[in-house]
């Protein structure tokens, strides 16, 4: 009976993994699920995003949450990943944005990884030089059969936050 239980949780803690179709190919390893995020956000002005992707690489659960420090000290915001859609997606495809990983520090242990990702952001491809940049901290789930983000939770570099050389290394 205690066996029966045990399975039984373990196929309901694992159910919702199931639940988000992907590319093969955009979840095949931390780096292409990493390489698929930076994808699906970035693009000329006036080009849709591929959402529904952007979607299949989270958990249900996922989360995605800028932190900075602002007038009135450190602050943050936390989106699911719609919620993220809904209030950033229509900026990025009207001003037209790319953001580009430039190095990359990594950890894992079993099934989790955590990723220092520095990035560059840009309007257009061609700009020489970038409008901001910061680190997304992401977070990954090695689900047996492909990766998935938990979570991005990010800073923009500042003139009190520089980004420290150890992060600007290239990859």
């Amino acid at each position: 009976m205690k066996r029966l239980f045990s399975l039984a949780v373990c196929l309901l803690l694992t159910a919702p993994l199931y639940a988000q179709d992907a590319k093969p190919e955009d979840v095949k390893s931390a780096d292409a699920i990493i390489a698929a995020l930076y994808d699906v956000i970035s693009g000329p002005a006036g080009e849709k995003r591929d959402w529904d992707r952007m979607k299949s690489l989270f958990i249900p659960e996922g989360r995605l949450m800028p932190t900075g420090k602002g007038p009135d000290g450190v602050g943050y915001r936390t989106w699911t990943v719609q919620e993220y859609i809904d209030q950033a997606g229509a900026n990025l495809e009207k001003m037209g944005f790319f953001e580009v990983e430039i190095s990359r520090k990594s950890e894992a242990y079993g099934t989790i990884s955590h990723v220092f990702s520095t990035y560059e952001s840009r309007k257009t491809l061609e700009d020489k030089e970038p409008f901001a940049r910061g680190i997304n901290s992401i977070q990954l789930l090695n689900g047996g059969d492909r990766w998935w983000i938990v979570s991005v939770f990010w800073m923009g570099e500042t003139p009190e936050y520089k980004l420290p050389k150890k992060y600007l290394k290239k990859k």
